[in-house]
């Protein structure tokens, strides 16, 4: 066989059903959807917005209960095992796509005892016998990318490959976020828990200094019933709080990957006047930090890929296919060089009319990718509205933040005139304890305050993508890129 003459050949009749293949055509099928670009949002601040956050951001607040339990989750919890087994999944299927683009070689083997018919096309004295039917080939075939339908393929799967890391490093960053604001709901609850128990130490007082009062004639039975009340009151908060302090525990111990009763000894703390800095303004490309940002602008390039490799379903699919072995009757005419067999040629097709099956596949892919650009639209608009409601929230808390320190202030002073008026002898000791609960009960309050400005922080570290930086080794695209990528293949 002449493999000049097939070199020579081929592409000539890869040129002829080049041209017979515009009977098939994708004219007028092309995504219709376009990427949003995100605006500067601002706020007042000073830290950096290029180092904004900073990988491991939780270590700012100085605690290392926090710190381990971070790290428990990361190396336990089943929720983030369950990305990296997708992300390990995706990446499989990068090798399955890449090795598409190579020749396949395989061999094979086969000893057959047969009886051979003797009305068949064997002539006597094989017909009606039995012998041994025996072949060993090695074959090989290779599918010439000539259109880039195979490149498109392993682009499409580095696109969900590259969007499965991100996912990844998505789910960590929400884990470590949701650990920070869980254990500072539980160091919330757990001083709430010590205020409580403050305040039914003073209303116990109280109640036996009304007792002694009546007792003398000073006060009244209603209000000695009035004071007895709030015993019971108190109570009935602490065994509240003592049930959301369990499930505070049991959430915690669950995101760790520990059984709930794991952290039935954890003791949680507020941190002691520490908050994050945000960044005087918080440009545009921060939100590309964001790992679910990330993750979608990949699946919009994967899509697009998608559509290209569905583009060249219309164009000529070319193989070449190859084998040799040896192929004989009985075993000792087996591996001779006259029981040699050997071939190589081309196998070519392309669709001339396919019912529009090919169109409607293209529509299909165009609608996918449409669908993926809306959803990066959408995770970018809800990144930008998380950042916005942090943002204002932060804003907020920062004035209410002072205005309780005033609160406080002045109690505290009316405290000390109380203390130095019973001792003075210008009032009676309920008096003080009436100002010590006030205080208590300010202090509540500002506890409250400031254990939700440390979940503004942790939520606005999420927000800005919890210190996500995309890997350099993938090559990861800006949306300029990405949109240079819709409208090349949207042509």
């Amino acid at each position: 066989m002449n493999l000049t003459r097939i070199a020579v050949k081929l592409p000539m009749a890869g040129a002829v059903l080049l041209t017979l293949s515009a009977c098939a055509n994708y004219a007028g099928i092309a995504p219709q959807s376009t990427m949003l670009t995100p605006q500067v949002q601002t706020a007042n601040g000073a830290a950096d917005a290029k180092v904004f956050p900073r990988q491991q951001w939780w270590q700012a607040f100085g605690d290392s209960e926090l710190n381990a339990l971070i790290d428990q989750a990361v190396a336990h919890n089943p929720t983030l095992k369950i990305a990296q087994s997708r992300m390990r999944a995706a990446d499989a299927a990068v090798g399955l796509a890449d090795s598409a683009r190579y020749p396949q070689v395989n061999a094979a083997a086969q000893s057959t005892r047969e009886r051979l018919s003797a009305n068949s096309i064997y002539p006597p004295p094989l017909g009606g016998s039995t012998v041994s039917m025996n072949s060993a080939t090695v074959s090989a075939q290779w599918q010439l990318d000539w259109f880039g339908k195979q490149r498109a393929a392993l682009e499409a799967a580095l696109g969900q490959s590259r969007a499965a890391q991100a996912d990844m490093q998505a789910a960590q960053v929400m884990l470590a976020a949701n650990v920070a604001q869980q254990y500072f709901s539980l160091a919330r609850l757990q001083a709430q828990q010590g205020i409580k128990q403050h305040m039914l130490q003073y209303a116990e007082q109280s109640a036996r200094l009304i007792d002694q009062r009546v007792a003398a004639g000073l006060d009244t039975a209603l209000i000695q019933r009035q004071t007895q009340a709030e015993i019971p009151q108190i109570r009935r908060d602490l065994a509240a709080l003592d049930e959301q302090i369990a499930i505070a525990r049991h959430a915690m111990a669950v995101l760790t990957g520990a059984e709930p009763g794991a952290t039935d000894n954890l003791n949680a703390h507020l941190p002691a006047n520490i908050q994050l800095q945000v960044p005087a303004s918080v440009p545009a490309e921060l939100l590309g930090h964001r790992a679910d940002v990330v993750a979608a602008r990949w699946r919009v390039e994967s899509e697009m890929q998608s559509v290209r490799e569905a583009k060249t379903a219309f164009y000529p699919n070319i193989n070449l296919s190859a084998f040799a072995g040896f192929e004989a009757i009985g075993l000792s005419n087996w591996l001779l060089a006259d029981s040699r067999t050997l071939g190589i040629g081309p196998a070519i097709s392309l669709p001339i009319f396919d019912a529009g099956r090919l169109r409607a596949q293209l529509q299909g892919h165009t609608a996918q990718a449409d669908t993926a650009v809306e959803n990066y639209n959408a995770t970018v608009l809800n990144a930008m509205r998380e950042v916005a409601d942090k943002l204002s929230s932060w804003r907020a808390l920062q004035t209410q933040l002072q205005q309780q320190s005033g609160v406080m202030m002045q109690l505290n002073g009316a405290y000390d005139i109380a203390q130095a008026r019973y001792r003075g002898g210008l009032s009676n000791y309920l008096n003080v304890l009436a100002a010590a609960n006030a205080v208590l009960q300010q202090h509540s309050t500002l506890l409250d305050l400031q254990a939700r400005a440390y979940d503004v922080d942790t939520g606005l570290m999420l927000a800005l993508g919890g210190g996500y930086v995309a890997p350099d080794q993938t090559g990861q695209m800006s949306n300029n890129n990405t949109l240079e990528h819709v409208a090349k293949v949207s042509k």
